[in-house]
């Protein structure tokens, strides 16, 4: 049997690690992820992740950090492996030993109502379609996807929230306009 996202036969422990990801419905992105970051730790390693010891997971991290790679990435890696040690090896113990790099977050940018208004001006065209979804993504925070997804039954404009269900995180989101 071959790996649908890397066209590789599957090897029991990455089928494994797929099947326990699946059973917690993962989404195919974070999938590929994981299992991306389980391979350059593996290849690092060079032999079976299995055999690892905590040194091994520490050599790695600092085998990272000495290639570049930026906290987020780190964290992405620690995540991965800690899911794979823990659920897939059932060695949640060696897993506690990776690290989060804590790094400064940047604020988002926050438009000031005229450039609110410029923004919803530009829509393309005709109708209110487009800026009726760039109010909604704008004024609720929501992703492109989310906006995409939702259904008019998903607005509640009583109580101004908004149902989003297919989204990164399952949330009912709290809206406002002014005009």
């Amino acid at each position: 049997m071959k790996d649908p996202v890397f066209d590789k036969p599957l090897s029991d422990l990455r089928r494994r690690m797929q099947e326990d990801m699946a059973v917690r419905r993962f989404g195919e992105k974070t999938q590929a992820d994981y299992i991306r970051h389980v391979e350059n730790f593996v290849k690092f390693l060079g032999r079976s992740p299995e055999t690892a010891t905590g040194e091994d997971l520490r050599r790695y991290q600092v085998h990272q950090v000495e290639r570049g790679v930026q906290p987020p990435s780190m964290n992405s890696s620690t995540v991965a492996l800690r899911f794979f040690f823990t659920f897939t090896l059932g060695r949640g113990n060696l897993a506690q030993q990776l690290t989060r790099v804590d790094y400064p977050r940047k604020l988002p940018r926050v438009l000031s109502p005229d450039d609110v208004a410029r923004l919803l001006e530009s829509a393309p065209g005709p109708g209110l379609k487009y800026k009726a979804a760039l109010s909604v993504a704008y004024g609720a925070g929501l992703r492109a996807m989310e906006v995409v997804n939702l259904k008019v039954s998903d607005v509640d404009s009583k109580r101004m929230l908004i149902r989003v269900e297919q989204g990164k995180d399952y949330t009912i989101k709290n809206w406002t306009f002014t005009s």
